[in-house]
């Protein structure tokens, strides 16, 4: 009875693999750790907003509606809490999308405001702050793109015969993606770069 129940799981383990079963299983979690990574990168940016609003606020106390926007914008990236299962809801999606968009939006508008303070931007602490927002944006850049190629191979899995049969009847369904209007600001990072031609900061001697 044990030889036959051992037989029985070598051929349904032997039929899960030759259906794409586990490979379905393995690009599933390929997918949910790429949304882990974004996460972490969009937050590391959040983190950056306070010291970057203080900083500001001490040269620039009179730019109150860039700060303004700038705190409501993180407060709603804050408010939302996407887990890899909610990233399955296309609303959802879109959702944290568009507040993170804002958010980045928020953050170049405070970026501009510091050219019309020289003393702001020779500020120390002003410009360790820029350069770990331009690290950040930089690497958000590539968390996301490393998300769309793993959600692209994921897709293309489960709707490919006979992967399809699996998928449809574990439960598998498509994923979505960023929409394709907003790849532009995928690929292309915010400017925080202050110098018309200063080459960095620590080189800087003025």
């Amino acid at each position: 009875m044990n030889t036959l129940r051992l037989c029985v799981l070598l051929l349904l383990s032997v039929m899960l693999t030759g259906c794409g079963y586990n490979a379905m299983q393995k690009q599933d979690e390929a997918v949910k750790g790429a949304w882990s990574e974004v996460i972490n990168q969009y937050q590391r940016r959040a983190d950056l907003v306070p010291n970057l609003v203080n900083t500001v606020k001490g040269y620039a106390q009179h730019e109150e509606k860039v700060f303004t926007e700038v705190t409501n914008a993180r407060a709603k990236v804050g408010s939302i809490q996407m887990t890899p299962e909610m990233a399955n809801d296309p609303q959802a999606l879109a959702k944290f999308q568009a507040a993170q968009g804002e958010l980045g939006s928020a953050l170049s508008r405070l970026m501009v405001v510091s050219e019309n303070y020289p003393t702001l931007k020779a500020d120390g602490l002003f410009q360790n702050l820029q350069a770990q927002l331009e690290g950040t944006e930089n690497r958000v850049t590539v968390a996301r793109n490393r998300y769309v190629q793993a959600v692209q191979d994921y897709n293309t899995m489960i709707r490919t015969f006979p992967n399809n049969l699996t998928a449809k009847m574990f439960g598998y369904t498509v994923k979505p993606n960023f929409s394709v209007d907003n790849e532009k600001a995928i690929s292309t990072a915010p400017t925080v770069d202050f110098g018309n031609s200063t080459p960095a900061p620590a080189a800087s001697a003025h």
